[in-house]
């Protein structure tokens, strides 16, 4: 029997969290002893084999559960990382759910993971993530664990020697497509063993079929630019016979020597390269006008308050001060010195009259106050917290052709970090000055921006019209549509004319994602449901996703796959697979050398290692044909 040990509940997911005392005895003891005869097993869990537990629905765990389903997967769902509307909405899917049983042992194993596939922890708290990963290869050391942990460190260490399946990080495995849309690269590079393969986004100048362009080379996609404000048409591995018409864009594969050898020149930018930056001395007047714009309001009514008292002063002074008369020069200098309370003895108010005497006291007061009320709005701007917020607008005058990352959370710090190793200048803009990746950006060297990126005004302190890119990554979709909004306001009328000014937008919902994209004209939102569940459902099931890129708001996953023994994939020709799978390469297992490109009449083998482009949706069909 499993001992009573104390439990302690994490706030934010109530899950169980093993208290001290516990964790001074290893979590092996208790855990191992407990038999699915000591748990009460939910009605139909209980037939289930070789099934998928997923952990955690918000976020992306709802999509995960919607593709292992869709490919014919087995899917149990623990209900304590659910709410009530996504429960009944799985249940309607033929999902079973698992109630919480106490702890997370024991709750696991009433969800049958000893009879189980894989175990797919993407709840929202990364310690109940760390805890259920722990917990399910301590109950079987052979099962598949698939736990996404934004921590790198954690996740080195999770990932050791902890069996099959892997951690995986969102922030990680979504950034690079959006560095890519934000630098409008054009080619991508897929390592295949010991071969590099680019993927190449080719303007098409001339009507011809793509065989008559581009040879040999396999088509991935035809981009082709729809009417009105409906984003492109994205036409899925179309055949080399395909016609293509100027003012497509063909996304074709294969190696630098295949392009070499069909006299395509890869170097050629797609893009027009944008305008020359601002001269020297607009960046002058633009520095000078940013220092000015730092200081509080306040400091220009003391240095007015200031100036007007000399300006009085020296009209007094030319008038009423006697034995020698003063010059209009002098009154300046002494009410200039008086005021600075600076005495140098070349002028004195000893021998003057009583009254002038009297105005000089007022003019030492008057002059010692204005000098302390000015001195502090100085210490304002240059010793307290202020200069934290000014600092990163003053590092961002005068830049140009950089990329603006709006909001610094784990996707907005990757995406810096990927854009500074390009080679990129990048400014942030960041809502929270208290943000806890500050200390990243101190190391990155960008400078930070405080402020609401909706405003006209926080934009402009980015530079936002002088930039190469925005990239909007937030947390929140709603703020990232306005955001992205106020960009395209920004730039009004010339937002047709500046494509070359990508806008990537990141939204959680693909289904939202392109409804904004149609409504509004954005080519750059990029959904993160779409572009990392496929890491989780492939990792869950044994097909590993290398990699993926975006065409248009079409995302293709590039993916690695063993061919096991008596699945229908075994002797199934290439011929046979879906017209829009590309196979790009084929390892064999008796003889380990790889073919590319493999003929369409080649049969699969148990054993070989079989590399797929595929468009996301299609993923779903390959997995259910390499089921056993």
């Amino acid at each position: 029997m499993l001992p009573d040990l104390p439990v302690l509940r994490d706030r934010s997911t109530g899950f169980g969290i093993l208290s001290d005392t516990c964790r001074k005895c290893p979590i092996s003891i208790g855990v191992t002893e407990l038999a699915e005869s000591q748990v009460s097993v939910p009605a139909g869990v209980d037939a289930l084999v070789g099934h998928v537990i997923v952990c955690g629905l918000r976020g992306i765990g709802m999509r995960i559960v919607e593709q292992l389903h869709r490919s014919g997967e087995q899917v149990s769902v623990l209900a304590e990382f659910a709410d009530r509307a996504q429960l009944d909405l799985v249940a309607a899917w033929g999902v079973h759910t698992v109630s919480p049983r106490g702890n997370s042992a024991a709750t696991l194993t009433a969800a049958g993971i000893q009879r189980a596939r894989a175990v797919v922890c993407v709840v929202d708290s990364e310690l109940a993530n760390l805890e259920i990963s722990l917990v399910a290869w301590e109950l079987r050391d052979d099962v598949r664990v698939v736990a996404q942990l934004g921590n790198q460190a954690i996740g080195r260490a999770v990932a050791d020697g902890n069996g099959p399946g892997g951690v995986l990080d969102v922030a990680e495995l979504a950034a690079p497509g959006i560095v890519e849309a934000c630098l409008s690269r054009r080619i991508h590079e897929i390592e295949i063993g010991e071969e590099t393969f680019l993927i190449a986004r080719l303007p098409i100048e001339r009507a011809s079929t793509l065989r008559g362009l581009f040879g040999d080379l396999a088509p991935i996609a035809v981009q082709r630019p729809a009417a009105g404000n409906l984003g492109a048409t994205v036409i899925d591995c179309p055949g080399r016979d395909f016609q293509v018409q100027p003012g497509d864009i063909a996304v074709m594969l294969g190696t630098a020597a295949d392009y070499a050898h069909q006299d395509v020149d890869l170097d050629r930018p797609v893009v027009t390269a944008a305008g020359a930056g601002p001269t020297i001395l607009r960046r002058a007047v633009e520095a000078v006008s940013g220092v000015m714009r730092d200081f509080d309001r306040g400091l220009y009514k003391a240095v007015a308050v200031l100036g007007g008292l000399v300006v009085v002063s020296s009209i007094v002074l030319s008038i009423g001060y006697k034995s020698p008369r003063m010059s209009v020069l002098d009154a300046w200098y002494f009410s200039t010195e008086t005021v600075a309370t600076v005495g140098y003895g070349d002028f004195s108010f000893v021998d003057q009259a009583p009254w002038l005497r009297l105005w000089a006291i007022f003019l030492m007061c008057a002059g010692i106050t204005c000098t302390a009320v000015l001195m502090a709005f100085l210490t304002d701007m240059l010793v307290s917290r202020r200069l934290n917020h000014a600092i990163g607008r003053r590092r961002a005058r005068g830049l140009s052709g950089h990329v603006v990352v709006v909001g610094l959370g784990s996707f907005g710090v990757r995406v810096a970090a990927a854009l500074v190793s390009a080679g990129k200048h990048v400014v942030v803009v960041e809502r929270d000055s208290d943000n806890r990746f500050l200390g990243d950006a101190q190391q990155l060297g960008v400078p930070v921006i405080f402020g609401d990126a909706t405003l006209r005004s926080t934009l402009d302190a980015a530079r936002v019209s002088e930039s190469s890119a925005v990239a909007v990554m937030t947390s929140n979709d709603m703020v990232n549509i306005e955001t992205a909004i106020a960009v395209r306001d920004l730039f009004s009328a010339d937002w047709a004319d500046s494509g070359a000014v990508p806008v990537v937008t990141r939204v959680f919902d693909r289904s939202l994602g392109r409804t904004i994209a149609r409504r509004f004209g954005f080519e750059n939102v990029q959904s993160t449901e779409e572009l990392t569940a496929p890491y989780f459902v492939g990792a869950s099931l044994g097909l590993e996703v290398l990699g993926s890129f975006s065409v248009a708001q079409q995302t293709f996953m590039v993916s690695r796959l063993t061919v096991e023994a008596g699945s229908p994939l075994e002797w199934l020709s290439m011929n046979e697979l879906s017209a829009n799978t590309r196979v790009i390469a084929l390892t064999r297992a008796d003889s380990g050398v790889m073919e590319h490109p493999p003929r369409r009449g080649t049969r699969f083998q148990a054993g070989d290692l079989v590399y797929l482009v595929e468009p996301y949706e299609e993923l779903l069909g390959v997995l259910r044909s390499a089921r056993l």
